[in-house]
C-alpha cells in the first residue's frame, strides 16, 4: 500500500481509491483525517444548541412584522413553511456531508470538491460578503432595539458598544463562543414557550382588547393576493438564513459523527416553535394594518413586542425586546465566525491568501477574522445616516439571494456526492450517517431555491406597492449580478490558466478524490464519562435534543 493512501484503502490502475476493508471494522482507534489548525474543542451540546438557535434572530424578532404587513397572516404562515420544507431539506444534505467532510468553510469546499471550482469561488466570497453585511445588519437592528428604551446614545455609540462585545466573543477560545452561544440559545429556546402561552391566553380574552382569534385570518388572510405571498418569502428566507453554519462547526467539533445527526435531528424543534407556531401566535394577535409594524411609522419595530404592548403587558414587552437583543447579538457572533471560516476554507482551495488557512494555538484564524469584522463594522457604521426600516430592507434582499444562491449549492453538491460516490464503486452503507430524504430532499431544496431566485427578478421588476425602475431592481437583484460576475470571472480565469476546459462546467465525477479531506471515525470520543444524577440529566438533554 502505498504511503499517501488513507488507511484501508489502496490505489488502483487509474490513481483512484478502493476500499480494503470496511471503515465499520472497528480497527481504528482514534478519528483521523480533514486536518486543520482549528481545535476539535466543541462537543454535541455545542453544535445542537449553535444548530437550534444560531439563525433565531432579527429576521424573525423583527422581520415578522414587515412579512405581516405584506402578506398578511396566512401569507407569513405560507411563507415559513415553505422556506422551512427547504432548510429541512438543505440540513439533511449538510448533516451527510459533514459528517464525510467536516472542513472549515464546509459548503464552499464541497463546492469546489464536486460541482466546480469557479462556483466555490463564487459562493465563497459572495457568502463571506453576506457574514460581513449581517454583521452590520444586526449591529443597525441592535439600536433599533434599543430605541425601545432610550434615544439618549447617539446611533454610532451603540454600534461601536455591541461590535465590542461580538469582537471579544469571537477573539477568545473557540469554546468561550461555544459556551456563549449555547447560553443564547438555551435562552431563545425556553422565552419561546412564554410566548406561545401568553399568546394564546391574549388571542383567548387574556388582553385588554378582548378576545381575537382568529379575527385577522377571516378579515384579511393575505393582503396584498399571491404577490404579497411573493415578497414574504425574501424576508422568510433572511429569517432562516444561518442555519446552514452547522456545517461549518463540524469541523471544530471532537465527533462529527455523533454531534452532527443530533443537530439535524433537532431542526424539527426550531422549525416548529420558533418559525411556524411563533408566527402563527403573531397572525392572531397583531393586525396586518398596525400603524407599529416594521416600516411603518412606529419605533417599536417587532410584532411581539407590539403584541404584549397592545395588550397592556409591559413587563413581557420589555422581556421581548431584550430576547431579541440577545438574538441580534448572538446571530451577529456568528456571522463573524462563519465569515472567517469562510475565508479559510476558500484559502484551502487556492481562492485567498495562504496564510488565511492558518489559526493560532487556540484555534483562532485571525487571518480571516480581522478582514470579516473590518468590513462588517465599516458597512455598520454606513447605516448612521439611515433609518432602520430602509437599511432592513436592502439588506434582507441582499441577504436572501446570497442565501438561496448557499442553500442550493450545497443540495446540488450533495446530489454530485452520491453521483460520485456511486459512480466510483461505493454503497451508502459506507456513509457515517445517510439521509433518509435522499434524493427527494435535496432535489426539492435546489428547484425551490433556483424558483426563488426567478421570484425575487419578478419581484424586482414589478415590486409590490411601487413602481418599476431600476433603483429597485439594483436594490434587490443586485447580489445575483455579483454572483454571476464571480462565476463567470472565476470560470474564464481557470481556463485561461489551463484548469479547466471552458466548455467544462463541472467537474468530472471520476476524477474526484472521495478521501481527500475525509474523516476517518473510530471509537466514540464523546462517551459519557459523567454518572449518577449528573449523568441521568445529560441523557434526558441528548433524548430531547436528538
Amino acid at each position: 500500500m502505498d504511503d499517501r493512501d488513507p488507511p484501508g484503502y489502496h490505489a488502483n490502475v487509474d490513481g483512484l481509491h478502493e476500499k480494503r476493508t470496511s471503515i465499520s471494522d472497528n480497527i481504528y482507534h482514534e478519528d483521523h483525517g480533514a486536518d486543520t489548525d482549528l481545535k476539535r474543542s466543541l462537543s454535541t451540546r455545542h453544535l445542537t444548541m449553535i444548530a437550534l438557535g444560531s439563525s433565531i434572530g432579527m429576521g424573525l424578532w423583527l422581520g415578522s412584522g414587515e412579512s405581516l404587513a405584506q402578506g398578511g397572516p396566512a401569507g407569513i404562515f405560507l411563507g415559513y413553511c415553505l422556506a422551512g420544507s427547504m432548510i429541512w431539506c438543505v440540513s439533511h444534505s449538510i448533516g451527510e456531508m459533514a459528517c464525510m467532510y467536516p472542513l472549515p468553510s464546509a459548503f464552499v469546499q464541497w463546492t469546489g470538491k464536486f460541482v466546480d471550482p469557479a462556483a466555490a469561488f463564487a459562493l465563497g466570497w459572495s457568502y463571506w460578503f453576506s457574514y460581513c453585511i449581517t454583521i452590520s445588519n444586526e449591529l443597525q437592528a441592535a439600536n433599533t432595539i434599543i430605541s425601545f428604551w432610550t434615544h439618549a446614545v447617539p446611533v454610532a455609540g451603540w454600534i461601536s458598544i455591541f461590535f465590542v462585545v461580538i469582537v471579544l466573543i469571537n477573539i477568545g477560545a473557540v469554546t468561550l463562543f461555544g459556551e456563549i452561544e449555547v447560553i443564547a440559545s438555551t435562552i431563545k429556546f425556553g422565552w419561546i414557550f412564554v410566548v406561545i402561552i401568553s399568546m394564546i391566553v391574549m388571542s383567548a380574552g387574556g388582553a385588554g382588547y378582548g378576545p381575537v382569534g382568529f379575527r385577522y385570518w377571516n378579515s384579511m388572510p393575505f393582503t396584498h393576493g399571491f404577490k404579497g405571498f411573493l415578497a414574504v418569502m425574501p424576508t422568510c428566507i433572511f429569517a432562516m438564513s444561518g442555519s446552514e453554519n452547522a456545517g461549518l462547526v463540524a469541523a471544530e467539533t471532537a465527533n462529527p459523527k455523533k454531534s452532527v445527526p443530533r443537530a439535524v435531528g433537532s431542526i424539527w424543534l426550531r422549525l416548529s416553535l420558533f418559525y411556524l407556531i411563533g408566527s402563527l401566535m403573531v397572525t392572531i394577535n397583531v393586525s396586518p394594518e398596525n400603524p407599529d409594524l416594521f416600516g411603518g411609522s412606529g419605533t417599536n419595530a417587532s410584532p411581539f413586542v407590539i403584541a404584549y404592548r397592545d395588550a397592556g403587558i409591559p413587563v413581557l414587552a420589555h422581556m421581548m425586546n431584550a430576547i431579541i437583543l440577545i438574538s441580534v447579538i448572538s446571530t451577529g457572533s456568528i456571522s463573524g465566525y462563519g465569515g472567517s471560516r469562510t475565508t479559510m476554507g476558500l484559502a484551502f482551495l487556492g481562492m485567498a491568501p495562504k496564510r488565511m488557512t492558518r489559526a493560532d494555538s487556540k484555534g483562532r484564524p485571525w487571518y480571516g477574522l480581522i478582514p470579516t469584522f473590518v468590513l462588517g463594522g465599516g458597512l455598520a457604521y454606513l447605516n448612521v445616516s439611515e433609518s432602520g426600516a430602509d437599511v432592513f430592507g436592502w439588506f434582507s434582499n441582499l441577504t436572501s439571494l446570497f442565501t438561496l444562491f448557499g442553500w442550493g449549492m450545497i443540495c446540488l453538491s450533495h446530489i454530485r456526492f452520491r453521483l460520485a460516490w456511486a459512480r466510483q464503486g461505493r454503497t451508502p452503507e459506507e456513509l457515517p450517517w445517510r439521509s433518509w430524504i435522499y434524493p427527494v430532499g435535496p432535489w426539492w431544496g435546489l428547484c425551490m431555491c433556483i424558483l426563488l431566485i426567478i421570484v425575487q427578478f419578478y419581484l424586482s421588476v414589478w415590486p409590490l406597492g411601487d413602481s418599476p425602475s431600476a433603483e429597485n431592481f439594483f436594490a434587490n437583484y443586485i447580489s445575483v449580478i455579483v454572483i454571476v460576475v464571480l462565476w463567470i470571472g472565476a470560470a474564464v480565469y481557470y481556463s485561461v490558466r489551463g484548469k479547466r476546459h471552458w466548455r467544462h462546467w463541472w467537474v468530472d465525477l471520476d476524477t474526484i478524490n472521495l478521501d481527500e479531506g475525509r474523516r476517518f471515525y473510530g471509537a466514540d470520543v464523546e462517551k459519557e464519562k459523567v454518572t449518577g444524577v449528573k449523568g441521568v440529566a445529560k441523557k434526558v438533554v441528548g433524548a430531547v435534543f436528538n
